[in-house]
């Protein structure tokens, strides 16, 4: 944790002063082993970073006085669209996208994505919210990323694609395709990804019907977290 990441609901003294319970006291006592005085690197969630002065801290809670001064890191102009992975996977995605600093994820059904995923715990709103707040404290962002699923591919593909690329430059990621990917592409951006067996035909055709660029980075066929990972650090400008 490189960020302790307060709410407005976190605040005792309104601006000034703020009072910590739970996983994050635990973190500061026993992990950081923090004490009166001390000052740690804290953010308010959507609005700016700073430092936080430890007042007070017992085996109950923490008070600090809270300065922030700083604004959080820009965003990564891409979007990601991915193939719903496995849950075990997508907690992974969820946080190492979010450190990475992409804010807008959507999670799309696709012929060889087990339909039974979607019913998965790890989908529901206060898990998906744990990944994305630990992806935020691991790199001191306090700009929380927008996650959409799509259970319908054809209708997504036809209807909403379109009009969600308009203003990018699309890539659908492909092993097999011709062109290589740009590296530092200087545009904002929208990258589809599959599962690690990619897309089918018809879903590929339906997708590059939309404005998606076909094109590779690399030919190894890669598990589908370091995919995402591996191709947001390539076309990240």
């Amino acid at each position: 944790m490189n960020l302790i990441l307060l709410s407005k609901d976190d605040f005792i003294d309104p601006g000034r002063r703020v009072r910590l319970t739970g996983r994050r006291h635990k973190h500061i006592r026993e992990i950081l082993k923090s004490s009166i005085g001390d000052e740690l690197c804290v953010g308010l969630l959507g609005d700016r970073i700073g430092k936080g002065r430890v007042l007070a801290i017992d085996d109950k809670a923490v008070e600090m006085e809270i300065s922030l001064e700083t604004d959080p890191p820009r965003p990564v102009p891409i979007t990601l669209v991915l193939a719903l992975p496995r849950p075990i996977v997508l907690k992974r995605v969820l946080s190492h996208v979010t450190a990475l600093g992409i804010k807008k994820i959507i999670l799309i059904q696709t012929e060889r994505v087990e339909k039974s995923y979607w019913n998965s715990p790890a989908l529901k709103e206060e898990s998906i919210r744990t990944q994305l707040m630990l992806g935020l404290e691991q790199a001191k962002d306090t700009i929380m990323p927008e996650v959409l699923c799509r259970t319908k591919f054809k209708p997504f593909a036809e209807d909403e694609l379109p009009s969600l690329i308009r203003g990018t430059r699309a890539f659908l990621a492909d092993p097999e395709a011709e062109e290589a990917a740009p590296c530092g592409n200087a545009t904002p951006a929208t990258l589809v990804i599959g599962t690690e067996g990619g897309f089918l035909p018809n879903e590929a055709a339906l997708l590059k019907r939309a404005g998606c660029e076909s094109v590779r980075f690399g030919k190894r066929i890669l598990r589908v977290e370091t995919a995402v990972i591996a191709a947001i650090a390539r076309l990240a400008p």
